[in-house]
């Protein structure tokens, strides 16, 4: 999702999804209703609002293979669709859409994977979230752009040290790099899916002041050939003093890997 100049999606999504329209706020239980399981059971979960951002190229059919998941935990979700191709939307724009989704629910967990790391504080600085959890992710210092980012962070020479390292050559591939882990027919499908992303969001600067004080999750894939485990642990630590939480899979593991993901997401 951080590819540049081009989205990820995955294969199975509804035209529903695709268009995000799976973002109407289920009936909240009744806190006065004796019957309610959630009153009744001390152990039940907390209903969750789960915002998830796709990385480059803005397809929110990206997370389609997570979200079912969630929603079958008893949660909200709301996989955003950002207007990657719109070469006069950039971060902010980006930021105005996800902000009207999710109006006035509570409970959000903002989910970001990859570029869309970008677009998170940004949003978490004008609605309440309760958690931010960042997936293979873009880390931004406030101000900075996407396009500066890759030499900001060292990300080529990292992707390059990593290759050689297991024995492949540097120079990036999409199929070995990229789409290594995705089942075939998914990946056949992302690329049908695929889009560009304008040069707009990748120019802007992050405008936003710090991140939120909120429990901020970094989850990197263990496979991850585009932005290296060690990588991304270095990053985390320098930016946001966390480590980061090691899941299996690649750079888009919530493809290759929608289990853990899942999971990982609905951990407390």
């Amino acid at each position: 999702m951080a590819r540049t100049g081009r989205s990820h999606g995955s294969a199975g999504a509804s035209d529903e999804f695709a268009r995000g329209d799976r973002s109407s706020p289920r009936p909240r239980p009744d806190p006065d209703a004796t019957d309610d399981p959630m009153t009744t059971d001390p152990s039940a979960p907390t209903e969750r609002c789960f915002v998830l951002l796709p990385g480059a190229g803005g397809a929110s059919w990206y997370w389609h293979r997570v979200a079912p998941a969630l929603e079958a935990a008893g949660h909200d979700v709301l996989a955003i669709e950002l207007p990657g191709a719109d070469e006069d939307a950039g971060l902010a724009e980006y930021a105005d859409r996800t902000v009207a989704t999710i109006g006035n629910r509570e409970g959000v967990v903002l989910v970001a994977q990859s570029m869309g790391a970008f677009v998170a504080p940004l949003v978490a600085a004008r609605v309440p979230v309760d958690a931010v959890v960042l997936v293979n992710p873009m880390i931004p210092r406030p101000g900075e752009r996407p396009t500066d980012w890759w030499g900001a962070t060292g990300s080529e020479p990292a992707r390059r040290a990593a290759a050689v390292a297991r024995g492949d050559d540097p120079e990036f591939d999409l199929e070995r790099d990229f789409l290594h882990d995705i089942d075939p027919q998914i990946a056949t499908a992302l690329m049908d899916h695929d889009g560009p992303e304008s040069d707009a969001a990748f120019l802007a600067r992050c405008a936003f002041t710090a991140w939120p004080d909120v429990p901020i999750r970094v989850a990197a894939a263990a496979d991850d050939r585009f932005f290296p485990l060690e990588f991304q642990r270095q990053v985390a630590r320098e930016r946001l003093g966390v480590d980061v939480d090691a899941l299996p899979g690649g750079h888009l593991n919530a493809l290759s890997q929608p289990e853990a993901v899942a999971q990982y997401l609905l951990r407390p």
